[in-house]
């Protein structure tokens, strides 16, 4: 192979695929050892001259020089003798070694074969890296995508350059979607492997519902709005908590939108999952009040040392306090992080943990919230 020609497909290869060129040369040479002693059968020491500006090579065996060779002895095919040393060069004495160039003749064939070899795998590996590189980076981003195919429950993803795998453990229950079908995704994971980069995305993640507040709210995506707390039973309900520091603005309000458009924009992407939208409080109280929505709050007591509160709802405003199979009070306690043990006025009474007991919320307190709980907070 001429040089100028294996020049040429290196300078190519580094070009487009952005590999470096180092690398390329290093791959080169061992290639192109490997091919030459495939092809000459020799199992003496040898190395390859490279030169990495005009691209031309030579192919070497590296000779011990000595008096004797002793034909038995395990190094006689890297050596030769003073007599056949000094007939190349008559400085050469015994103990100095000596490079022969052993270039086959015909070798431009096997060293463009060669060189196809390693571009075919300098061309894999710079794809493989520079997906992975590509992905790695959104790790916790959102990625549309389209459905390829399904196969024993997992879904297999287009996303352009490489396939993402949605595992069935991370699939909102009842959902299906059919080849064609545009699909967002979490990205949950992007591996390195033998194959090459493997990327696991996610519809169940709480940071889908995130992501997706901020790709569709701008006050979110620009800081005025601050989301504090995601919590998803995906599929079913999930609740989000957002904070503005600027009194003015509505947190709550910038997210469900223009008669609901925003909000409703992401219940239709996950499929009628009900959300929830409260306001987040430092005032653990209020924060907890919120977090039971859409469930009315008379009061919060809470013991800072437990992380515990004991909240009285309205007599008929248990069952939706507490929800289905205890839905929304066991969300209301991951998005705040408390403890939080729901009774209505009856059985507060009953117990005596009455009026007297407990910290009410004032009406300004129990204005805003019930404003909250109104068309913001979807049932």
């Amino acid at each position: 192979m001429d040089g100028k020609v294996l020049l040429e497909a290196v300078e190519a290869l580094v070009k487009i695929k952005k590999v470096d060129r180092n690398m390329v040369f290093d791959a080169l040479e061992m290639v192109l050892l490997t091919a030459y002693k495939k092809e000459s059968g020799s199992n003496a020491k040898a190395s390859v001259s490279l030169n990495r500006e005009t691209g031309e090579y030579k192919i070497y065996e590296e000779k011990t020089v000595v008096d004797e060779i002793h034909e038995d002895s395990e190094n006689a095919i890297n050596e030769i003798t003073v007599e056949e040393a000094k007939k190349i060069d008559r400085s050469y004495e015994a103990g100095d070694m000596l490079r022969i160039d052993v270039t086959p003749k015909n070798f431009g064939r096997v060293a463009a074969q060669a060189a196809k070899q390693v571009m075919i795998q300098k061309l894999r590996e710079a794809e493989r890296g520079s997906i992975y590189d590509e992905f790695s980076g959104r790790e916790g981003d959102v990625i549309t995508g389209v459905v390829k195919w399904n196969e024993s429950r997992t879904i297999f993803v287009d996303l352009g350059r490489v396939e993402g795998i949605l595992p069935f453990a991370e699939q909102i229950e009842g959902e299906e979607f059919q080849p064609n079908d545009k699909i967002k995704c979490y990205v949950l994971e992007v591996r390195k492997t033998t194959k090459g980069p493997e990327i696991i995305l996610s519809r169940t993640h709480p940071g889908l519902l995130k992501r997706l507040f901020e790709l569709e709210v701008p006050e979110i995506y620009s800081g005025t709005v601050e989301i504090k707390s995601v919590v998803r039973e995906a599929g079913s309900r999930s609740k989000i908590a957002v904070y503005a520091m600027d009194p003015a603005v509505d947190p709550v309000g910038a997210c469900v939108g223009p008669k609901g458009q925003r909000v409703q924009n992401i219940v239709n992407e996950l499929h009628d999952e009900k959300i929830d939208i409260v306001r987040w409080d430092e005032d653990p109280a209020i924060y907890i009040a919120n977090a039971l929505s859409p469930a009315k709050v008379v009061s919060v007591s809470v013991w800072e040392e437990e992380k515990s509160s004991y909240v009285i709802v309205p007599d008929y405003q248990l069952s939706l306090a507490i929800g289905k199979a205890g839905q929304n009070a066991r969300l209301a306690a991951k998005l705040t992080n408390w403890k939080i043990d729901i009774k209505s006025e009856t059985q507060a009474n009953e117990e005596g943990f009455g009026e007297t007991d407990s910290a009410d919320l004032d009406d300004d307190i129990l204005g805003d919230i019930e404003s909250d709980m109104g068309e913001e907070a979807k049932e």
